[in-house]
């Protein structure tokens, strides 16, 4: 099995991977562009994206030094759409690596890149509005959508940062100077207030010298080449990115936050996923080609059920998974689609051909012919040809068609007969390894072919069987369409299995309790938020797959349900809950939950990240428990409690992204569960992203050249009521060497912030974890400087504030620390300071964000006018009126 298993993996290493932007030579490859379904039809939008990619890879090109450009590019669009477009093969809307869809309401058209990672890693999508790509009096305020490209592209392909920062717009110099904040410090432009919508002198806080909110930067629009893609490439001269020698390290941007000062260009050569093939690539000499386009579409959804019945399957395995298929067939899989079933062991047959799904009578005609005996060996190969024979019912081919193949076994018969024929048809295969034994060659059969991998244990108590199905919804980016999972639990009793589910204001359509039960039915109680009660009367007792399903007719009304299952005729038995539900308005989108890992493979020299996203349309959900499960096949389990508090693992505080490391790493396949509940400060947020500037104007000969002010954020406060959700992510494989044991350190502090009060310095932080963010860390370091490269170089160099008396607090407190120096400090000086943290083992923490604090106090012997020494507002005055800063 060992040589198979080797040679099916080479085959398919050679195929390359199924889905993802690639580099082929000097050109990418398999962009996926997806235009929401909520989008209109507009051919124009089609044109206005080409033209924009097209521009914006010659643009990329002269951006890097002639070394990488657009070469092919797939337009997703909406399946509602008319025209003589392609068939999808791989590309789902879920996949995009763009997306184009109405805005977000805080942001407007304002484009954006998702990204939930750290420095040099790839993000999740960028975001255009029809507006952005189809109003031209965008232009002025973001600058040429090619520009644009290029600056979102950069966030999403090389997990670089923006080089501005719209809450920290100035700063002190170290040569006491107020600059603002960017990269790089050559541009040239001036400050004026322009809240009034006029050009008008600044006026300054007299607490910090710098300017007030209403004070921005007004670039000259006539500047020198500049490296600056990732600040302002609105500008006709920004032409690539920022380099060492241009780069501005003061400038308290997220670029430096994230990146320990680095410059985007040294990101992107030295850290980012193409840093190995742009050393070696050769710049091109000869224009490139164009991008290849291909505009596709997909339809309605074709699935075949593959689903194992070998000797292995039978007693309750094969119980469980009849289980767990009928409540797909019956409350996930979407309206319209079209479903097959197939069964194999020594030989494959049809339980049920392709039938499309047109109400409850389809659906139970497929649950009728789920399998329910077992017997024979396991031939993977029968299986998987006989779903793509089957799935070619519909249109002649399985290009775009969808497999869910479920086993519990390594294959009996030669894989390498038919896998290379099942990753060459274009389908989509999922696969869903039940129990530990399940082959290993289900991984790489998904990973090549775009699909979903999910393990689950084999016990009723656990429910990840049902889980695991639950995760295989479609989603064309509509949500009013996907099913919603609110709750699914488990309990062993030998009387009463009572609980609570919250059903909010955003479902409460196709609402739907399912009850599976291990000897017995158990008599049954549901009390709705108003009173009304659900008693055997009203529900559906399936006997053979000891199985109660509960349906509420209409739409559930919002509040807390209450559930009673009494177990009157056996002993001890198991029962589970899983609740169901949709959107309750066509015009309400509910809120949605995502889980998934940083990588989807470990070899344990890493700790792993957990993230979980809680977002109702598009808006960042605050306040929440969120609380993720990983199991293995092998027996190991780890609960984590997810933050979003921007400190650990945790990138931006308040963006509805919650995270936590996963550090007890130890080898099997893993399970992801997240569970998220409200709290009663549960709140949406603006969340902003990494994205193009909005520039409020230029200077255009001399004179300030105003744009339209930025359009009011309008963001209403969730009013969803209590809520409670379920997210089952793809699985990952965990390979730690043998006798290997990782010595991890503290997490690194990245939100460490000072602040002068009156001659002390105060210090404020997160406190970090004994093992990244696990547990207590031993003691901190803490060191300050004038110069910020003393820190960024030599830290060990710099000052060191005595800590003894500062004992760490347990990991995710807020740790403060006073610091007096022992010198006087002279007014308009600037300090840095920086922490590492120690665990019990003596490991460091990686260096901190570097902290900075500028005195700024009115001098006694000047008169202080509004708090402020003369000589600094003079300055600040002149300062606001000349060219050059």
């Amino acid at each position: 099995m060992v040589r198979v298993v080797a040679v099916v993996s080479l085959v398919l290493s050679a195929l390359g991977a199924a889905i993802g932007i690639k580099l082929d030579g000097n050109g990418y490859t398999d962009l996926l562009i997806a235009i929401n379904p909520a989008v209109p039809q507009n051919n124009e939008l089609i044109n206005r994206i080409k033209t924009m990619i097209t521009k914006g890879s010659e643009y990329l090109l002269e951006a890097l030094d002639r070394k990488v450009f657009i070469k092919e590019v797939n337009i997703l669009v909406p399946p509602t759409w008319t025209g003589s477009f392609a068939k999808a093969r791989r590309e789902t809307y879920d996949k995009a690596n763009v997306i184009v869809g109405h805005p977000n309401t805080a942001f407007g058209d304002e484009p954006y890149t998702k990204q939930m990672k750290g420095c040099g890693e790839e993000g999740e999508h960028i975001h255009f509005t029809p507006d952005f790509l189809l109003k031209d009096d965008l232009l002025k305020v973001f600058g040429p959508r090619e520009k644009v490209f290029v600056h979102e592209w950069a966030h999403l392909r090389w997990g670089v940062f923006d080089e501005y920062n719209k809450k920290q717009p100035f700063y002190w110099s170290k040569t006491q100077e107020i600059e603002h904040t960017r990269c790089s410090g050559k541009i040239a432009g001036k400050l004026y207030d322009v809240s009034s919508g006029s050009p008008l002198p600044c006026s300054f806080d007299p607490k910090t010298g710098l300017p007030t909110k209403g004070c921005k930067f007004i670039p000259n629009k006539d500047q020198k080449t500049s490296s600056s893609i990732m600040f302002m490439p609105s500008l006709d001269a920004v032409k690539t990115f920022c380099e060492d020698g241009d780069h501005n390290t003061e400038a308290p941007n997220r670029q430096n936050k994230e990146c320990n000062f680095r410059s985007t260009r040294t990101i992107i050569y030295k850290h980012s996923v193409d840093s190995a093939a742009l050393k070696t690539l050769t710049p091109l000499k000869t224009k490139p080609p164009p991008p290849k386009f291909r505009v596709v579409q997909r339809k309605s959804r074709a699935t075949c059920l593959i689903l194992d019945v070998s000797g292995s399957m039978s007693g309750e395995r094969i119980r469980r998974q009849q289980q767990a298929a009928a409540l797909f067939l019956s409350e996930i899989v979407e309206e319209g689609a079209s479903v097959a079933i197939v069964q194999f062991s020594n030989d494959a047959s049809i339980r049920r051909p392709l039938t499309k799904i047109k109400g409850k009578a389809s659906r139970d005609a497929l649950i009728k012919n789920l399998p329910t005996s077992a017997g024979g060996g396991t031939y993977m190969c029968k299986g998987l040809l006989k779903s793509l024979e089957v799935l070619k019912a519909d249109d002649g081919d399985t290009i775009g068609d969808d497999v869910i193949f479920l086993t519990d076994g390594e294959a009996s018969d030669d894989i390498n007969t038919c896998f290379q024929t099942a990753v060459k048809s274009g389908a989509i295969i999922n696969t869903l390894a039940l129990g530990p034994s399940a082959s290993v060659i289900l991984k790489t059969m998904a990973d090549q072919t775009g699909g979903k991998f999910v393990v689950a244990k084999d016990d009723l108590l656990s429910n990840q069987l049902v889980e695991a199905f639950s995760s295989f919804s479609f989603s064309d980016g509509d949500p009013i369409k996907q099913t919603v999972q609110l709750e699914s639990i488990g309990k062993n009793t030998a009387d009463w299995f009572n609980g609570t589910v919250p059903i909010d204001r955003t479902v409460g359509n196709s609402t739907t309790f399912t009850v599976i039960y291990e000897r017995a039915t158990p008599t049954v109680y549901i009390k709705s938020s108003s009173g009304r009660v659900y008693t055997q009367a009203h529900i559906k007792d399936d006997t053979a797959s000891k199985t109660i399903t509960l349906n509420i007719p209409g739409t559930a009304e919002p509040g807390v349900w209450k559930y009673s299952f009494l177990n009157r005729k056996a002993p001890a038995q198991t029962m589970t809950l899983t609740v169901t539900s949709r959107a309750a308005h066509d015009s309400v989108p509910p809120l949605i939950v995502t889980a998934k890992m940083n990588k989807l493979s470990s070899d344990g020299s890493k700790p792993l990240v957990v993230y979980a996203e809680v977002s109702q349309n598009l808006m960042p959900v605050l306040g929440a428990n969120v609380t993720a499960t990983l199991q293995s096949d092998t027996g190991h389990s780890v609960q984590l409690y997810l933050l979003d508090n921007g400190a650990a693992a945790d990138n931006v505080k308040d963006d509805g992204i919650y995270s936590r490391y996963f550090t007890y790493l130890k080898s099997g396949r893993y399970s992801l569960k997240v569970k998220v509940t409200d709290r009663t400060d549960t709140k949406r947020s603006l969340g902003k992203p990494s994205g193009a500037l909005y520039v409020p104007g230029y200077i255009v000969n001399g004179k300030v050249e105003l744009n339209p002010q930025e359009p009011p954020v309008n963001v209403e406060p969730a009013n969803v009521g209590s809520f409670s959700r379920i997210a089952t992510g793809e699985s990952f494989v965990v390979k730690v060497a043998s006798g290997v044991t990782p010595n991890f350190p503290p997490n690194r502090i990245r939100d460490l912030s000072a602040e002068f009060q009156n001659d002390n310095v105060l210090l404020n932080w997160t406190a970090p974890g004994e093992i990244y963010d696990e547990g207590t860390a031993k003691s901190y370091e803490i060191r300050w400087s004038e110069n910020l490269e003393m820190l960024q170089k030599n830290f060990s160099g710099a000052n060191l504030l005595n800590t003894s008396g500062l004992q760490p607090k347990e990991v995710g407190s807020a740790e403060q620390h006073h610091f007096l120096p022992d010198t006087q400090i002279k007014n308009g000086t600037t300090l840095f300071f920086a922490i590492q943290a120690k665990n019990k083992k003596g490991v460091k923490s990686e260096l901190s964000n570097i902290a900075r604090v500028t005195k700024f106090l009115p001098t006694p012997e000047e008169p202080a006018y509004p708090g402020f020494s003369l000589v600094i507002i003079i300055k600040s005055m002149l300062r606001s009126f000349l060219p050059q800063w």
